[in-house]
């Protein structure tokens, strides 16, 4: 086994029971109650404003929150310390920034400063991990250079150090070609057959979703609705919420 990568992560589930979220008088969640498996691609799906971004940072931990959020193992007891990955929906930065792939992880691969340069035991190790998401050939190529797709492939490799228990993944495909979305889904594909985590992605290409998910979410401050995509997107709360929206957009 490769040196980081968890076949069992020791998470069962990710238990969410009455979780809701005030902020400034105003209620972004309510009542919220799901689980999140392990080995499971498990997607949210819902119009702007429906709480999608504020679950994950409950779950996260960046907001307060009513309820509980429990972490479990396989025998049902809790995990206080939860490894999380995240991967945005895009890196603001300055794309003349003369920065090369290698440079941007090796921050997080070493205690080392980078302006010291890339030492070769650093280096391997960031070729291993993009080696994993299919990127090896990106490691020397100026971060300001890299497609859409090439870019989300390396968050996501940068994400997978140190080996999470839960992946969340906030709209990675989001304004990414085809060819780039196929990639990065058939990468994701791979690290849940391989690596036992729970993987909680937010999606509005609904085609994908129907392709892609294990198990979808719908949310308007509340769960709508719950289950196998094929369940979910039949439900009049779906219809609903999706009115006039062609597969593939919101």
């Amino acid at each position: 086994m490769k040196p980081g990568v968890k076949l069992n992560c020791g998470l069962c589930h990710i238990d969410l029971q009455g979780v809701s979220v005030t902020r400034g008088g105003q209620e972004l969640l309510h009542d919220v109650n799901t689980h999140i498996h392990c080995g499971q691609l498990t997607v949210l799906i819902g119009q702007n404003g429906a709480g999608k971004t504020t679950l994950i940072r409950a779950l996260l931990g960046l907001v307060k929150y009513s309820g509980s959020i429990r972490h479990l193992n396989e025998t049902g007891r809790d995990i206080h310390h939860l490894t999380c990955g995240y991967v945005p929906q895009r890196l603001d930065f300055d794309l003349e920034m003369p920065v090369t792939v290698s440079d941007f992880m090796a921050a997080a691969f070493s205690r080392r400063p980078v302006w010291t340069g890339v030492g070769r035991g650093t280096r391997a190790a960031i070729v291993e991990a993009l080696t994993e998401v299919n990127a090896a050939e990106l490691i020397d190529r100026p971060l300001g250079r890299l497609s859409g797709g090439e870019m989300q492939r390396v968050l996501l490799a940068l994400s997978l150090h140190p080996a999470p228990d839960l992946l969340v993944l906030d709209e990675p495909v989001s304004g990414v070609d085809q060819n780039g979305q196929q990639l990065f889904l058939e990468t994701v594909e791979r690290l849940r057959s391989t690596r036992h985590m729970a993987i909680l992605m937010v999606s509005h290409d609904l085609e994908m979703v129907r392709r892609a998910a294990d198990y979808v979410i719908l949310l308007d401050k509340t769960i709508l609705e719950q289950g196998q995509p094929d369940y979910v997107f039949q439900t009049p709360a779906f219809a609903r919420t999706f009115s006039g929206a062609p597969m593939g957009e919101e």
